[in-house]
């Protein structure tokens, strides 16, 4: 017995151990079946993802990621569609970023796409998307007159209303969105939608309450860039949020990179350690667990964004979490496509 306690002890003290080596988390690329930049991400479910990009591309997979169909899509071949909205394996919407900008929608899975909105303004340029439900979404660009532009959509995407021009968000010179990874504007509760900017100024805006972030800001290059929000469905969501950015002229650099809160946006927390590098994209994974990628790699969260920590120095642009399930993707430039994998 007592030659027993040694090897038990031992035994005992490596299971935590053992334990973190079987749930590091590492990204798994998929495919590289495109030479295209992807920073439209969509995940409806373990199945089925879809993803978009430069030169009219879009991507899908519904199996899994084992297998991705790629397409461009006809008459936007030179076309950057930076956002993708996806409800299934059949019905999907893209936005075609500048001028003229475009809205198109699928039913068939992409193998046809319908305009369903088209803007020649000088100066447009759309940055992100995003739905509350299949029915209702909003699309976010740059600003028009010194107002950011924002479209409503009520119909499933089949149509699309602009803003009246006095009830958009008013921003300063140099202060826009970044379309970095159609993540800069979030549902934040079932009627309300909360949006960041960065550039010359970063700030958050939450109805017709703008509050400056500590983010880096004050060059084109630095500021939010996206922004994850966290149980958006339950009475009490929308209070925990975390906001990530940079200076993406600075790949590497971490300095005030970073940021939480769990007031809605009242007052904001550094983490202890910071994701490792400019990061265009974050997401909660769950209450604790928070994802961010950027140029230089992925991070992670296990502490609701107080620790960071760098799993993968394979650079992305965008990270989504299905919207029914647990898969993670990620998409990114040279068409390269990943998956979280928690084994």
């Amino acid at each position: 017995m007592k030659k027993l306690l040694p090897a038990l002890f031992l035994l005992a003290a490596s299971l935590p151990l053992l334990a973190q080596q079987k749930t590091t988390p590492t990204v798994e690329i998929l495919d590289k079946g495109t030479k295209s930049s992807l920073r439209g991400l969509s995940v409806v479910d373990d199945h089925v993802a879809w993803v978009s990009g430069s030169n009219g591309t879009v991507g899908r997979t519904t199996d899994g990621g084992k297998s991705w169909k790629w397409s461009v899509v006809k008459g936007f071949e030179k076309r950057d569609f930076r956002d993708i909205e996806a409800f299934s394996p059949t019905k999907a919407i893209i936005i075609a970023v500048d001028s003229p900008a475009f809205i198109l929608k699928t039913i068939d899975g992409g193998e046809t796409w319908k305009q369903v909105y088209e803007n020649h303004t000088r100066g447009m340029f759309l940055d992100a998307m995003e739905f509350w439900n299949e029915q209702a979404g909003i699309v976010v660009g740059d600003p028009i007159g010194g107002r950011l532009f924002v479209l409503r959509t009520f119909d499933e995407g089949n149509s699309w209303q602009e803003v009246p021009f006095d009830h958009r968000p008013v921003v300063d010179s140099g202060e826009a969105m970044f379309a970095s990874s159609g993540t800069n504007v979030r549902v934040l509760d079932r009627d309300e939608a909360v949006l960041i900017t960065g550039g010359l100024l970063s700030r958050i805006f939450v109805r017709n309450d703008a509050r400056v972030l500590p983010i880096i800001q004050g060059t084109e290059s630095t500021g939010a860039n996206s922004i994850a929000v966290q149980d958006v469905r339950t009475r009490k969501g929308g209070k925990n949020m975390v906001v990530v950015g940079g200076d993406f002229m600075k790949a590497a650099s971490d300095s005030l990179n970073c940021f939480y809160t769990s007031n809605r946006g009242r007052t904001w927390h550094a983490p202890k350690v910071p994701p490792h590098g400019y990061r265009s994209c974050v997401e909660y994974l769950s209450k604790k667990q928070i994802v961010a990628c950027g140029l230089n790699g992925v991070d992670i969260s296990n502490d609701g964004g107080r620790t960071w920590a760098w799993i993968s120095k394979e650079g992305f642009h965008v990270a989504r979490k299905a919207k029914k399930g647990t898969a993670v993707y990620f998409a990114g430039g040279g068409g390269r496509v990943g998956i979280l994998s928690q084994k």
